[in-house]
């Protein structure tokens, strides 16, 4: 199969490469789009509104290449030195 080929007929952008090389990179925290029922549990849990969250912008290579959208909230987790994995929260605004 050509190199940048997805297997269905459609190559990949050159853009579109380059992101996928950034995610995948091991030194790129693990990251998830939280569901809405999560979301308002950690936001209970916190007792915090979503905006009193850090903000990471719609742009972000991250945001991107997990499809999340304004409003939602992403759990990204981090290895630690000093505690195995950390999760921290960001909750996603527009650019």
């Amino acid at each position: 199969m050509p190199r940048g080929s997805t297997g269905k007929g459609k190559r990949k952008t050159k853009a579109e490469e380059v992101l996928e090389r950034v995610v995948n990179h091991e030194l790129m925290p693990k990251a998830v789009v939280l569901s809405k029922d999560e979301a308002r549990e950690l936001l209970k849990r916190l007792n915090a509104a979503p905006w009193q969250l850090p903000w990471i912008r719609s742009t972000d290579p991250l945001v991107r290449s997990l499809g999340a959208k304004p409003g939602n909230i992403i759990k990204i987790i981090r290895k630690s030195q000093t505690a195995d994995e950390i999760e921290v929260y960001r909750f996603v605004v527009p650019s």
